[in-house]
């Protein structure tokens, strides 16, 4: 069976990589999210990853805190998190590269785009670790602006929920999920799946985006397969 898409963009977010403890690192998860990037990197896909790094530190709950330096930290906590699926893909026999927005030339490449696109040609994964490198900015909108510039075929926003939803079905038990949105849709509804900024960045250079549930690692494998087993946004 083939691949539905031959390049993508997967946005993990660092709450994801913490489990349970909803802090720090939990290498099982870790371990199982990886064996299904394992699997799509083996099927041809060719993969960059974005990874937030909320398991370790959200900037807006930081206090009185002067913003551009907690987003800065922020940055920070999202290279401990990409050098941390590194090492596991690393130990599954795949190629890895790590690019910054921020340099650190003693711990991973700086971000260039064209580098990037070569290492991915040659079939090792990407990880883009310190979001755009700007403060103001989410994670969320790096990755939407990262699948732009790789020319992914589409950007996979992997979360705890299987979908969006018109209202929280954490809280709600009514809420009614959405198979198929736009991204006007999601800014004229303030639906919530993502900043408006990264909404808009997708919207106006039409990359799709597919949201789904992690909880199921696996399921970074069948998204990939053309598996409707979320919510797909897209322009029409």
């Amino acid at each position: 069976m083939e691949p539905k898409y031959k390049r993508i963009l997967l946005k993990l977010s660092g709450e994801a990589l913490a489990g349970e403890k909803k802090f720090g690192l939990n290498y099982d998860i870790i371990t199982d999210i990886c064996k299904s990037i394992k699997k799509c990197a083996e099927a041809g896909v060719e993969l960059g990853i974005v990874v937030g790094g909320g398991n370790f530190w959200r900037g807006r709950s930081s206090g009185g805190m002067d913003r551009t330096r907690a987003d800065h930290m922020g940055m920070l906590a999202t290279t401990i998190n990409a050098l941390a699926i590194a090492d596991v893909l690393e130990s599954l026999d795949m190629e890895v590269r790590v690019q910054t927005a921020i340099t650190m030339q003693q711990v991973a490449e700086p971000y260039i785009r064209n580098k990037a696109l070569n290492h991915m040609k040659k079939g090792r994964i990407v990880i883009f670790g310190c979001g755009t490198g700007n403060p103001f900015f989410s994670t969320d909108t790096a990755a939407a602006l990262r699948a732009v510039e790789i020319e992914a075929d589409i950007f996979f926003k992997a979360t705890m929920v299987d979908g969006v939803y018109n209202k929280d079905p954490h809280k709600y038990d009514d809420a009614v999920k959405y198979d198929e949105l736009t991204f006007s849709d999601v800014l004229n509804n303030e639906l919530g799946v993502m900043d408006s900024t990264a909404a808009t960045m997708c919207r106006d250079n039409d990359m799709a985006m597919f949201v789904f549930d992690l909880s199921r690692p696996d399921n970074i494998y069948d998204a990939v397969m053309g598996k409707n087993i979320g919510t797909i946004i897209k322009e029409k």
